[in-house]
């Protein structure tokens, strides 16, 4: 999952996240000292990613390494920090950082990417919100000759880099949310766990048919989160990958690689098209 346009709304992951913080807060983080300021200096997160979290094979994509958060990340720090510098008492509890683990969504397009090199090779490819930088490092190794990772985190744009270089691959990051305008110059979009909440869904959608008007092909990654398209989509494969979130001896459930489509007739609820 990654961070499209703020918040995210898969409540099972986003209380995950929010235990993982919570662990963090007390995994020997002192409080502020009275007799010091209560804000705390912004962490630099390229170097907090390095220092504290696990560079480790991704669960069914060992030719991927990423940094990963642990119990003793201490996450909450860097968090916590990125949002001190405009506290509020009445602000929100920040953002989780989903950047910081493997989501179903991207985990099946990286894997599908892997696993089909010639749907990449010479491509230029964009990576629609993407967090860790899973799926843009899934098509450089493929063969890609161009990847763009649009991510509106700043830590998780430290970490794509990170993560790009520790699998010995470039991409070009753009921090911003490129939804609101045109498409880049891309012959293919991929955009893995978008879909994962009502109101990010209807900002999503506008922007990927505009792709589609370009002529620029678009995959979608998901394990059919709630407001996944599926009228718009059809099904190229399935992959069973962990989820972040799901229990550890949780059966694995398959998740889709999807074409997305243009509009056409109305369509059945819920019904996916079969690839031919």
């Amino acid at each position: 999952m990654t961070s499209v346009l703020g918040e995210r709304h898969a409540p099972k992951q986003r209380a995950e996240a929010q235990r993982v913080l919570a662990r963090g807060r007390h995994s020997g983080d002192e409080g502020p000292s009275k007799d010091l300021p209560s804000r705390r200096p912004r962490l630099d997160p390229a170097e907090f990613i390095k220092a504290n979290m696990r560079l480790v094979p991704v669960p069914g994509l060992a030719e991927i390494r990423l940094y990963t958060a642990h119990p003793g990340s201490g996450l909450r720090r860097l968090v916590d920090a990125e949002d001190d510098a405009d506290a509020d008492d009445d602000a929100p509890e920040p953002q989780p950082p989903y950047w910081a683990y493997a989501w179903a969504g991207g985990a099946v397009l990286a894997r599908h990417i892997l696993d089909n090199p010639m749907t990449m090779a010479g491509r230029r490819v964009l990576d629609l919100g993407a967090g860790s930088g899973i799926v843009g490092i899934a098509a450089a190794k493929a063969g890609a000759s161009e990847v763009i990772a649009a991510e509106i985190d700043r830590n998780g744009v430290a970490a794509i880099g990170l993560n790009a270089e520790a699998n010995g691959v470039e991409i070009r990051i753009v921090h911003q949310d490129i939804t609101t305008g045109p498409p880049p110059a891309v012959d293919l979009v991929l955009a893995g766990d978008v879909f994962y909440g009502h109101e990010v869904a209807l900002r999503v959608t506008p922007f990927l048919d505009r792709c589609l008007a370009a002529g620029i092909e678009v995959l979608v990654g998901d394990p059919r989160r709630h407001d996944l398209p599926l009228s718009r989509l059809r099904l190229l494969a399935e992959y069973q990958v962990p989820d972040f979130g799901d229990a550890k001896d949780a059966a694995l459930k398959p998740s889709g690689v999807f074409r997305f489509e243009a509009e056409t007739a109305p369509a059945l609820a819920g019904a996916i098209k079969p690839s031919p």
